[in-house]
């Protein structure tokens, strides 16, 4: 073989190692491009995920920001309601607080009002000795009508007629402008055992309360249709 056919082999090894390089560069090259491609699309999906993530947990805390806002005005609005119907209920019962004074002014009838009060006391009470409790500008009246309140006591509970001590202490007067804000007795009595320790009052304001309570329900019931509560 001489040196023209020994460079000629030569010459055609280097092209098939070249080739062979070129070959294995590109399919190195395809096959880099393929990872990255891969690698670059697993980290654009795991950046989708995260941001879709991140959207509906944000989404979340607006629905649940909204539900908090809405139950807070639901609240508010039924707070408000409920407040405007504290308002008329007790506006009510102020009118009917003022009505009680017209009760003491006809003599006649507040008269045996008294005397009915302190019958129904010395029957809850059924001591021998009370201590009794009036505004002072109703004395007069309550001992006129104390004797015969003993006597229809005594019949009712076959008992006989208890001591009644009408104590020097009065109760407060009517309601007025000059005394709007203190304490104040539309009339009626206080009655109490001689030790203290049992009370029954009485009064044209206490009775009012009670009914008040009493009755709530229904007024509710009658002015907003529905029992409250």
């Amino acid at each position: 073989m001489n040196d023209a056919d020994v460079s000629k082999q030569i010459q055609q090894m280097v092209r098939f190692i070249r080739q062979e390089a070129e070959e294995k560069a590109n399919e190195i090259y395809v096959s880099a491009e393929e990872e990255f491609n891969i690698e670059k699309l697993q980290l654009v999906e795991a950046e989708k995920k995260k941001i879709r993530q991140e959207y509906e947990r944000k989404e979340k805390q607006v629905e649940v920001r909204k539900k908090i806002e809405y139950s807070m005005q639901l609240n508010a609005s039924r707070i408000k309601v409920l407040q405007a119907q504290d308002d008329v209920v007790n506006s009510m019962k102020d009118v009917a607080s003022k009505e009680l004074l017209n009760v003491s002014r006809d003599h006649h009838v507040y008269r045996k009002l008294l005397k009915d009060l302190i019958v129904q006391s010395l029957l809850r009470l059924k001591e021998p000795a009370v201590l009794l409790r009036c505004r002072e500008a109703d004395l007069d009246l309550v001992e006129s009508v104390l004797e015969s309140a003993a006597e229809e006591y005594a019949n009712k509970a076959k008992v006989s007629p208890p001591e009644i001590i009408v104590d020097n202490v009065f109760l407060p007067p009517a309601p007025s402008h000059h005394h709007a804000h203190g304490l104040f007795c539309s009339g009626g009595v206080v009655l109490a055992s001689r030790d203290g320790k049992i009370v029954c009052e009485n009064t044209l304001d206490a009775r009012l309360d009670v009914v008040f309570r009493k009755k709530l329900p229904e007024i509710r019931k009658r002015l907003f249709g529905q029992v409250a509560a």
